[in-house]
């Protein structure tokens, strides 16, 4: 009686071997942004929950959310300029944070995100 052989031809083995190498080769590219998103999003409740923040005016806060990004090594969000942003509404001051960061994947294809965060500002009014 023959037994048939059963298993992954070597062809088989490469194609599957490229497909795993390509999406880690992405997920290296993918999770920095998503890293550097998060301590931006650290940086907005920290500074959300500092006693300072309330009688602080604008350039104050962009002083301490830039402090804060140079200790978690966002370096990305820091060289964009205008990337916070404040907005006014019935509760207070909101912080906005909206950016977009494109990464080279090969060739002429870019992986790009867009990263959107915002963080309410409680207590004053603050200075203006």
């Amino acid at each position: 009686m023959r037994r048939m052989q059963s298993g992954l031809s070597m062809s088989g083995f490469l194609m599957t071997l490229c497909l795993v190498i390509f999406f880690l080769y992405c997920g290296m590219k993918i999770v920095p942004m998503y890293i550097e998103f998060y301590s931006v999003k650290s940086a907005l409740k920290g500074i959300a929950s500092s006693s300072d923040q309330a009688t602080a005016s604008k350039d104050q806060i962009r002083v301490f959310f830039d402090r804060r990004l140079n200790m978690s090594y966002a370096e990305y969000v820091r060289s964009q300029k205008g990337a916070l942003k404040f907005e006014r509404n019935d509760n207070g001051r909101m912080m906005v944070v909206d950016y977009e960061r494109r990464e080279p994947l090969f060739l002429n294809l870019d992986i790009v995100g867009k990263f959107h965060a915002e963080q309410l500002l409680p207590g004053g009014s603050g200075a203006e």
